[in-house]
């Protein structure tokens, strides 16, 4: 009788148990394989990402621009996330997901090599300074030169006089190729995140959805780990290796003129890159969906979302559909996407949080150089062993919380706005850990060493170097026995030179000490009084904040995907990304860099005239402009939230109560049906029983 039964129940569900099996098996394996292949594009695509973030001090000074051209070029990856996102998240959900997907990875990596190219089309890299006579030459002419014959003559160029080395000169305008690469690299990311994390979401049971994208978005945060890392260690190999002979190069990687190998990095994320274009090709356009019935939902979601666990066709990827049909329904299907008061919200809250998120990562690395002294190569190296896997576990912890815990649509919000709200009182700690400005005479410091100096009055020239004819635009700094940086050797009015590269020492130093006669060395004074104490407490400080942010991020990442119907999934994200990137990845880099250029105190000068990259800033005032952007930002954010909440709770209660209406009117239909049928069994009772009284009557009469 078992062995019927189980015959019978195959019979109804119209196939066999062992197909069965194989149908459960196969997709979740399939699933697995899309998983990590998804996790190591955007390993690959995160890594090249954070090492384009560490290089961006190594591209001002190897391309001599300002750090609001940086922010140019790096927002030129949203620009090629710009171009083309919104279709390919449209049009990408109704095609093949993971051969698209494939074709941006590839593009990725054509666009990585590319930015690498300028290294190999220009010439060697020529560092700004005023003893340039010192590496082919055995002569140790005095750096105090008496007439300004003698400084042409040992190459330098005074104000006024034209160099000749200009014409033909070009190599600096190859900051384009950078430019065109980082925009054919977000051409080609921009359908791994909304086709993927769509991908995962139609195709993974309810409760591993969130799970599966918080392992991803992990993976995302553990690739700028190594990105960091590899730029670290590029930053401590100089720009030209094996082409120079390294002890005759006067500058080392805490000078602010070194520029270290920033394209061997690229050619690595590149073929990284690469490799996580081939999985994909391999995997199907679709999964076969298990039976997931309305009581694996929360009643939040049946009511909120519209039908969406009850659609049997809910994921319509492999039906065909012609491209004009598609088209023809873009602007409807995005008219009903906006129409949508809470994804408006959400999305005003992320653009102004990712302005103030992506203009602090970006310049991070660069304000632990400039505010605490520190190398690129360490600041780098900081970033990704400490910050980052903050952010990794962060993120992680939050996808697990939202497991463990169950958050409804309104927990999840609440989780991700109480993270938010502590980080930000946290950052509050940083305005508190500062470092004085670095000692640099005639532009922090008068000669004397005294009193402060007005910033915007520098004074390079005084009575100790009166007697030299020295260039002001130079930017060759000596460090003093003094404890003091001079700008270069000849303004610190030293007579003599001894050794080579980062081994020469100047003497009869007019400027230095008090008598005048002491001796001074290549490169800045690094050492700051308590700034290394306070360095080890700004990392403790980043840690936690970083941590306790992202906590939030998984979360709030889910409530994206949640709060819009299934059919929307793809253009939601998409559209998502598109102005996230266009109103926040684009400009927030530009204009962070430009109000940290009005730091700026020294000015580097390019061969050809014009200003090159900054070579010192303002500490206090860069503190202030950096600091003091990010946290205002995120205070306007927290005031959009508010409505946000209210619209939330209240279409949350509205869905409630329209759910227990049904549920009476439904219990109500299912009374009447049952009291008709009660009195048809009643009516048809008494019908019999008349029946059967006229019968015996008949039989009494008769």
């Amino acid at each position: 009788m078992a062995v019927g039964a189980e015959q019978g129940r195959t019979a109804e569900n119209g196939r066999s148990n062992a197909p069965s099996r194989d149908a459960s098996s196969s997709p979740c394996s399939s699933l697995k394989m899309f998983l990590g292949a998804l996790s190591f594009a955007y390993f690959s695509k995160s890594l090249s990402g954070s090492y384009m973030k560490s290089t961006i001090t190594q591209l001002e000074r190897r391309f001599d621009i300002p750090s609001y051209l940086i922010g140019v070029i790096d927002g030129s990856f949203e620009i090629g996330n710009l171009l083309v996102i919104a279709f390919v998240s449209y049009f990408g959900a109704k095609l093949h997901r993971p051969k698209i997907i494939a074709m941006g990875c590839l593009l990725m990596s054509i666009g990585t090599f590319i930015i690498a190219l300028p290294h190999f089309i220009i010439g060697r890299y020529e560092f700004e300074t005023s003893v340039r006579w010192e590496i082919n030459s055995t002569n140790s002419p005095s750096p105090c030169a008496k007439s300004s014959a003698t400084i042409v003559a040992q190459g330098n160029v005074l104000s006024g006089v034209p160099n000749t080395k200009c014409e033909g000169e070009s190599n600096m305008s190859m900051w384009i190729y950078v430019l065109l690469g980082n925009v054919l690299r977000g051409i080609g990311e921009t359908p791994v995140q909304p086709l993927g994390i769509s991908y995962i979401d139609d195709f993974a049971s309810q409760e591993n959805a969130a799970l599966y994208v918080g392992c991803v978005q992990t993976i995302s945060v553990v690739g700028p780990v190594f990105g960091y890392l590899l730029g670290s260690m590029c930053a401590k190999i100089y720009v030209d290796i094996g082409f120079v002979n390294m002890e005759t190069i006067p500058i080392g990687p805490s000078d602010s003129r070194w520029v270290g190998a920033w394209w061997l990095g690229y050619i690595i994320a590149g073929v990284l890159t690469l490799l996580s274009a081939i999985p994909f090709w391999f995997l199907p356009r679709s999964l076969p969906i298990g039976q997931r019935g309305a009581a694996q939902c929360t009643p939040e979601q049946t009511t909120f979302i519209k039908g969406s666990p009850l659609l049997e066709h809910k994921y319509p990827a492999d039906e065909p559909t012609g491209f004009l049909e598609m088209a023809k329904d873009f602007i409807p299907t995005l008219r009903i996407l906006l129409g949508n008061p809470i994804y408006l919200i959400y999305l005003c809250v992320t653009i102004i949080q990712l302005n103030s998120l992506i203009g602090m990562v970006t310049y991070k690395p660069k304000y632990i150089e400039q505010h605490f002294g520190q190398s690129a190569s360490k600041a780098n190296f900081l970033m990704g062993v400490i910050n980052i896997p903050a952010v990794a576990l962060g993120m992680f912890s939050g996808g697990l919380c939202m497991k463990k815990l169950k958050l409804s649509l309104m927990g999840a919000a609440r989780f991700a706005f109480g993270t938010s709200l502590i980080g930000y009182f946290l950052s509050l700690f940083f305005f508190a850990m500062s470092c004085e400005n670095a000692k640099v005479a005639g532009v922090t410091l008068p000669y004397d060493g005294m009193d402060g100096l007005p910033f915007d009055k520098p004074s390079a020239f005084t009575a100790c170097n009166s007697d030299c004819v020295c260039s002001g635009n130079d930017w060759d700094p000596v460090c003093g026995e003094d404890g003091i940086t001079y700008v270069s050797p000849c303004l610190a009015g030293c007579t003599r030179s001894a050794g080579s590269g980062t081994n020469t020492v100047f003497s009869n130093c007019s400027c230095v000490g008090s008598a005048g006669n002491l001796t001074a060395r290549t490169g800045q004074c690094l050492h700051r009084e308590d700034c290394d104490r306070m360095f080890l407490y700004f990392l403790a400080l980043s840690v936690i904040t970083s941590f306790i942010i992202s906590l939030g991020g998984t979360p709030g990442y889910m409530l994206l995907i949640r709060c819009i119907e299934p059919q929307l999934k793809s253009l939601a994200l998409g559209f998502h990304a598109l102005a996230t990137r266009t109103l926040a990845g684009i400009p927030a880099p530009i204009y962070f860099g430009a109000i940290i250029d009005t730091t700026c105190l020294k000015w580097g000068q390019k061969r050809c005239g014009g200003i090159g990259a900054c070579r010192i800033y303002n500490t206090a005032a860069y503190r202030t402009a950096y600091l003091g952007l990010t946290l205002s930002l995120r205070s306007v954010s927290f005031l959009v939230c508010i409505p946000g909440f209210l619209l939330l709770r209240q279409q949350v209660r509205k869905e409630q109560r329209n759910a227990v209406h049904r549920a009476m009117a439904n219990g109500g239909a299912e009374m009447e049906a049952l009291g008709k049928d009660e009195t048809a069994v009643h009516d048809a009772d008494r019908s019999q029983h008349t029946a059967e009284h006229h019968s015996t009557d008949r039989e009494t009469r008769l």
